[in-house]
C-alpha cells in the first residue's frame, strides 16, 4: 500500500522535469545505499507496551536549546526553487506552521536574509566549506546577523558522489537547457510554465550570478576538499555559537567531533548520494549513541519515511530526526501545499504510532522499545 510520501513521490515524478525529479530521487553509483537507508528500519521491531493509560501524546522536544513541537526537522537541500517556484519559502512556511526548526542550505535559491525575515521559529544554517575563507566568514557573519540559532557543518561532501542519474540528465544549477532538456520540458508543462514565468534561479547566498555548471564542476572549483579537524576548530571559533556536524557514521569520528567542540552529531551518509555501500545511518546510530552518551545531542538523518521510523531512531539514541526527500517530493508535486501534506503525514503518523506503542512522551521512547528481528537460518 502506497503511503502519502509514496503518492507525493509519484506526483512529483509526473510534474517535475526529469532532471529535477532524478536529482531529488537518485543516489550514487548503483544506489545500494539509497535502498539500504530505508531497509535498515525494517531490521527492527517495536516491542509495544499496553495499558499505558495514555489519552494523548506529547511530541515536544528540543535541539540546541530550541523548542520543537515534533522531533523532526527538514534537512537542508540546495536550489529548492528549481523544484517549485515557491522553493525555500514554502518549506520555511510549513516549518513555522508546524513548530519545527528550518535548516537553510548554503546553496539555497533564497537568501539568508529573506528566510530570516519570514521565519519566526528556530533556524539552522547548513554550511559547506569554501576555498575562499573570506566568503566563509561572510556567510557566518550573515547567518549570525540574521539570528540563525545554530550552524550545521556538512563533512561528507569533499567531492561529489557519482550520481549517474544527474550525469545522464545533464543536471546543472542553474539549469542549462539543451535539446534533450527542452524536449523533456515539453512533456512537463506545469513545471516548465513555473520555471519560465519565475525569476531566474541562482545560488542566492553567493555574490552575483553563477553560470550553469554541473555539481561536480562547481564543487571542484568552489569547495575545499582538504578541510580537516584542525580547520574545524578554527571554524567553530569563527562561528562561536551552537554547532552540529553532519555526515558522521564512525563512532570514533563522533567522539572526535564532540572533543573538537561540536554540540550535535548528525548521523548521515548524505541520503545515499555520496559513497555507495556506505553504512546506513540507523545501523551506525546505536554505537555512536553509546560512545557519545550525553556529551552531545544526536540527530538521525536518512531513510525516514514514517512515524515508526522516528520511533525507532529515537529508541536507538537519536534526540530527533531530519529528512529531505519526503518534503522535496511534496514541494516538487505541489509547492507549499505538498510540503504541508508531507509534514502533516509525518506528524500525524508519529502521534498515532506513539499511542500504539504505549509511549506518551518522547522521553519514554527508550532502547527496550525496539528489538532486532530474529534472522531465520
Amino acid at each position: 500500500m502506497a503511503s502519502v510520501i509514496d503518492i507525493l513521490r509519484e506526483r512529483a515524478r509526473r510534474r517535475a522535469h526529469r532532471m529535477v525529479f532524478d536529482y531529488i530521487d537518485g543516489g550514487a553509483d548503483d544506489e545500494a545505499t539509497l535502498l539500504e537507508n530505508r531497509s535498515a528500519f525494517r531490521e527492527y521491531e517495536i516491542a509495544f507496551r499496553v495499558l499505558a493509560g495514555i489519552e494523548q501524546v506529547d511530541t515536544t522536544t528540543s535541539l540546541f536549546g530550541q523548542p520543537m513541537r515534533y522531533p523532526f526537522f527538514f534537512s537542508s537541500a540546495a536550489g529548492n526553487r528549481l523544484f517549485h517556484t515557491q522553493g525555500e519559502v514554502a518549506v520555511c512556511t510549513v516549518a513555522d506552521e508546524l513548530g519545527i526548526p528550518y535548516s537553510l542550505s548554503t546553496l539555497a535559491s533564497t537568501s539568508i536574509e529573506e528566510i530570516a525575515a519570514l521565519n519566526t521559529g528556530p533556524k539552522f544554517f547548513q554550511l559547506y566549506v569554501w576555498k575562499d575563507r573570506g566568503l566563509l566568514r561572510e556567510m557566518l557573519e550573515r547567518a549570525r546577523a540574521a539570528k540563525f540559532n545554530a550552524m550545521l557543518l556538512t563533512v561528507d561532501f569533499p567531492v561529489t558522489g557519482n550520481r549517474e542519474r544527474d550525469l545522464s540528465n545533464g543536471f546543472t544549477i542553474p539549469p542549462k537547457i539543451g535539446l534533450r532538456q527542452a524536449l523533456e520540458a515539453i512533456r512537463r508543462p506545469a513545471w516548465t510554465w513555473d520555471y519560465l514565468t519565475s525569476p531566474p534561479i541562482r545560488y542566492a547566498n553567493l555574490s552575483g550570478n553563477v553560470s550553469a555548471t554541473t555539481l561536480n564542476q562547481f564543487v571542484a572549483e568552489q569547495l575545499y576538499c582538504g578541510f580537516s579537524w584542525r580547520e574545524a576548530e578554527w571554524l567553530l571559533g569563527e562561528w562561536n555559537g551552537p554547532s552540529g556536524i553532519k555526515g558522521v557514521v564512525q563512532a570514533d569520528d563522533a567522539v572526535h567531533a564532540v572533543a573538537t567542540g561540536f554540540d550535535c552529531v548528525i548521523v548521515s551518509n548524505h541520503g545515499g548520494r555520496q559513497l555507495d555501500t556506505s553504512v546506513p545511518p540507523l545501523r551506525a546510530l546505536p554505537t555512536i549513541a553509546d560512545r557519545v552518551g550525553s556529551d552531545a545531542e544526536i540527530v538521525l538523518d536518512g531513510g525516514v519515511r514514517r512515524g515508526t521510523d522516528i520511533l525507532k531512531a529515537i529508541a536507538l539514541g537519536a534526540r530527533c530526526v531530519s529528512f529531505a526527500r519526503p518534503y522535496l517530493y511534496g514541494l516538487a508535486a505541489d509547492g507549499v501545499a505538498g510540503v504541508r501534506e508531507a509534514a502533516n503525514f509525518m506528524a500525524a503518523s508519529l502521534e498515532r504510532d506513539m499511542m500504539l506503542a504505549g509511549v506518551g512522551t518522547i522521553g519514554e521512547i527508550t532502547r527496550d522499545l525496539v528489538r532486532l528481528k530474529v534472522q531465520s537460518v
